[in-house]
């Protein structure tokens, strides 16, 4: 399954970047169909990606940070509301090979099973809405592969144990449907695969979701945006582990984006303890009901490495 899923994230690439070309040839006419630009204004929204990929040569240094509970038993104000601890960070740097396909590598804390986590991706942008509704929709496709380098639980049955280097390793394919309404509203729908290679007992190595996300433009630099993610796991999985006092909730998050020029700044508060798909979407187990949602930023700086400058998408 694993060696599939890799197979299935790399083919699907691959037949995109063969595919865009007459895509481009047959959009790219005379008849008007402009692309619609800035649905998001970065290629993350709060947990999750947009559409959005970076223009060809751009880097991105990007830093993420999950503060611990705002409130339950492990917040309030000893804790000075979460910000004495930290949950999960990340930080990436990411590049834009051409204007619609770009690459990564990251290093997580990680939050969950697994710990000291090393991230690469790609991502591609197969359809771009145009402004007379040609395309109706924008389409984009990510994946990415994690392994960790925490050492190996002692203890067999646990997630942790690693009996194989692959025991280690975690997938995610997400597609990534998007439009933008007028000129404030931008939504998406992402329709999403989690692949984990070793998992406890009565967990599930195979892991759909289905996540949906806005942003309200307030002003000229200035949004609140707002994410959700369902997964689907199993009744006899969930039934499982509530009798061992464990109880898995869908994460959550909303806040603030804020765009400076080169760089676009989000404050946000989510009940998700990690920043990685593979992470967040099959294993958050905080209630925001319960006070345990947090605060965290996402910090994206970009540079263009060659050329001249320009962040319009």
């Amino acid at each position: 399954m694993k060696a599939i899923s890799l197979l299935l994230i790399s083919c699907g690439l691959c037949i995109t970047s063969q595919a865009q070309d007459d895509l481009s040839t047959m959009f790219k006419d005379s008849t008007g169909h402009q692309p619609v630009i800035g649905t998001f204004k970065s290629t993350r929204i709060i947990m999750g990606h947009s559409n959005e990929t970076l223009k060809k040569h751009e880097l991105d240094f990007r830093v993420a940070h999950r503060f611990g509970d705002a409130g339950g038993s492990f917040g309030g104000g000893k804790t000075a509301f979460g910000l004495d601890n930290s949950t999960d960070i990340r930080i990436a740097f990411e590049y834009g090979i051409t204007d619609d396909l770009m690459i990564g590598i990251s290093r997580a804390k990680g939050s969950g099973d697994l710990t000291q986590i090393f991230e690469g991706l790609a991502k591609y942008r197969i359809l771009k809405q145009t402004t007379d509704d040609h395309i109706p929709v924008s389409l984009t496709v990510f994946g990415n592969v994690t392994v960790s380098t925490m050492s190996s639980n002692d203890d067999a049955t646990s997630p942790s144990h690693f009996d194989e280097f692959t025991d280690r390793m975690t997938y995610v394919g997400q597609a990534i449907l998007a439009r933008k309404f007028g000129e404030r509203l931008s939504l998406t729908l992402s329709p999403t695969y989690v692949h984990r290679n070793r998992v406890g007992y009565m967990d599930q190595n195979n892991m759909f979701a289905l996540g949906g996300s806005g942003r309200v433009k307030l002003s000229k630099r200035l949004a609140f945006i707002a994410e959700y993610y369902y997964p689907f796991r199993s009744q006899s999985s969930k039934d499982y582990y509530k009798s061992q006092g464990v109880e898995f909730f869908n994460p959550l998050g909303a806040g603030l984006e804020i765009e400076t020029g080169g760089h676009v700044f989000s404050v946000n508060f989510t009940n998700s303890t990690a920043i990685l798909e593979n992470q967040f979407i099959p294993e958050t187990r905080s209630s925001w009901l319960q006070g345990q949602f947090r605060w965290g930023f996402n910090i994206s700086r970009r540079f263009s490495l060659f050329g001249k400058k320009d962040w319009k998408k």
